[in-house]
């Protein structure tokens, strides 16, 4: 099974023998007859998975930001950026591989980096915690965010978690401080942040390195305060209810667009971006590129009271 369908979900069942055939046919050697047969299937894959997507619901799209096979924020950085340097540790208790976090050049512009990392392979997942970071993980971003400042170096924030860690020993190393923390410190950083949502954006876990001056969504990706599963398990006391849970939460990217809390949606390749990393690093790479280069002309003052403006007007209704 290829990496794309390893983890394929029911709804992507009509596209499974297409994409089977395809890969056999392109097994063949060249000059057998087979080309008009593979064009063909592949022009019937591209529109069947167009259809397919296009009617996703909220529950179909939270699996789709869980994929296993879509880019964390190590395949970005090697995708898009070069000169990279990891550092480790948050200089109090440990290092935590949940978040990754160093200094790397993209495009021709240093930056820093802060992300979290969900890890490929069992044994990675483990070690990853599965990109759910402890109280350490975040001091460590908070400690990269602070040097970036001092140097005068944009922030890019990769956001992909199902939340922060809640086990006993997180909660005894502060969990709930250090992502207050974060808040505080994030606000009033005088460099530019551009924070993008590239799998799950789950609750404080994922808002921790989420305040930016501008927050974008990949198209499949989710934003949310509590999983489906953790509000149909209050809500409905039934984890079962998770998709009516998903419909009510409005995580995916179109509803969090219309309702004003990203500034803008990645597009991802038709099928998602695990079915084509390269393409979905790009996309990131041009919606990073615009952001930056319209923040590089702000004072330290106006990117703090803009970053500041743009939270405090979230949540905003009219009466009628």
């Amino acid at each position: 099974m290829s990496a794309g369908t390893a983890n394929t979900q029911d709804f992507e069942t009509p596209l499974t023998e297409l994409r089977r055939r395809i890969e056999e046919l392109e097994g063949y050697p060249e000059g057998s007859g087979h080309e008009a047969e593979l064009a063909r299937l592949r022009k019937s894959l591209e529109k069947a998975t167009a259809d397919v997507f296009a009617k996703l619901s909220p529950w179909q799209t939270t699996l789709v930001a869980r994929h296993f096979d879509r880019p964390y924020s190590l395949d970005y950085v090697e995708h898009l950026m070069s000169d990279w340097v990891e550092l480790h540790g948050d200089r109090g208790f440990a290092d935590d591989p949940a978040i990754v976090t160093g200094f790397a050049t993209f495009r021709g512009r240093s930056v820093a980096v802060v992300g979290h990392q969900k890890g490929r392979g069992t044994r990675e997942r483990i070690r990853c915690n599965f990109g759910q970071p402890r109280p350490e993980g975040y001091r460590k971003a908070l400690r990269i965010m602070r040097l970036a400042e001092r140097f005068r170096r944009p922030i890019v924030s990769l956001i992909d978690t199902p939340g922060a860690y809640p086990g006993i020993g997180a909660e005894e190393r502060g969990q709930a401080e250090a992502i207050a923390r974060n808040l505080i410190e994030m606000a009033s950083l005088t460099v530019p942040v551009v924070v993008v949502v590239t799998g799950e954006g789950g609750s404080g876990g994922a808002l921790a390195l989420g305040v930016g001056n501008r927050v974008y969504m990949l198209r499949y990706s989710i934003y949310s305060v509590i999983s489906p599963e953790g509000c149909a398990a209050i809500l409905w006391k039934d984890q079962e209810k998770k998709a009516e849970a998903a419909a009510a939460l409005r995580l995916t990217a179109p509803d969090l667009l219309r309702l004003g809390v990203i500034d803008g949606i990645v597009p991802e390749p038709s099928g998602g971006a695990h079915t084509d990393p390269a393409a979905a690093c790009k996309a990131v790479g041009e919606v990073l590129e615009q952001a930056l280069d319209e923040l590089a002309g702000m004072s330290p003052d106006e990117l703090v009271a803009q970053r500041y403006d743009r939270f405090r007007a979230l949540g905003a209704v009219e009466e009628k």
